[in-house]
């Protein structure tokens, strides 16, 4: 009998451990992507109705064209985020982590087929938040190249901090205080709701220490060709967070940290 040969995948790991990650956000997609959406809408009703025309912003754009790349960058990073921190945390407290330590998976194919999966939800709630709000009003797109390229740097970098968080974390407490006092406030501070222009000038300064701020900055930049801060700063300060933290999430992979006992 002759033996079966079968075409060799070399990226048939990463591509089975991606199908799985966006199969498990798939299945909840209520959760994880009706109800951020939801937020949002909630969000742009409550503060848009509230602040429209007593809120000056980028030389005089519409408050609520304001508010909607701010809402969306907001939501990409948050789900970013929790997609690959929960996806890590929960496979490490029911045991099934065991599943993708016994196969032969490098370290940078479980960073890669993680991440990639995160920027996949991040990107797809982001792309809903914008088709919803824009059921209000319509900001202008000057350019989709600066707004994908933030938004997928972003998604990356949160998604990296996602898969740090899961791995260092041993249960859900853990990982809901460093969402709710780390990754909150930064999102809640980094000039979604507001110019950095109106703040005083110690605040608008302190601002400029918040990296989501350049994120939701440079992401603005791309539908209004104004920004508060130099697009291209914000580019190369997301862009050398984003490299950093895939890096180390990469590296916490290939060593094992907290897989290995």
């Amino acid at each position: 009998m002759k033996p079966v040969v079968t075409d060799y995948r070399p990226f048939a790991a990463f591509l089975t451990l991606f199908d799985k990650e966006v199969l498990r956000f798939r299945k909840i997609a209520l959760h994880a992507i009706l109800a951020p959406i939801l937020t949002s809408i909630l969000y742009l009703l409550v503060f848009g109705e509230v602040l429209k025309g007593k809120m000056s912003v980028l030389g005089g754009v519409d408050y609520v064209a304001f508010l909607i790349p701010g809402l969306v960058m907001m939501a990409l990073l948050q789900n970013a985020f929790a997609n690959s921190a929960s996806s890590i945390l929960q496979s490490k407290i029911m045991g099934s982590i065991v599943f993708i330590e016994l196969p032969p998976f490098s370290g940078w194919q479980l960073a890669a087929a993680f991440i990639s999966a995160s920027v996949a939800r991040g990107l797809i709630v982001g792309a809903g938040v914008f088709a919803a709000t824009c059921l209000w009003i319509v900001p202008p797109l000057e350019n989709v190249f600066w707004v994908l390229g933030f938004a997928i740097l972003g998604a990356a970098l949160m998604a990296s901090l996602g898969v740090v968080c899961g791995l260092w974390a041993e249960k859900y407490d853990q990982m809901g205080a460093f969402q709710s006092f780390v990754i909150m406030p930064l999102t809640f501070l980094s000039g979604v709701f507001y110019s950095v222009e109106q703040l005083p000038d110690f605040w608008a300064k302190a601002s400029l220490l918040n990296p989501f701020f350049y994120m939701i900055d440079g992401f603005r930049y791309g539908f209004f060709g104004r920004s508060d801060f130099d697009p291209f700063i914000s580019l190369f300060v997301t862009g050398g967070f984003c490299a950093a933290a895939v890096a180390i999430a990469t590296t916490l992979f290939v060593t094992g940290y907290k897989l290995r006992h």
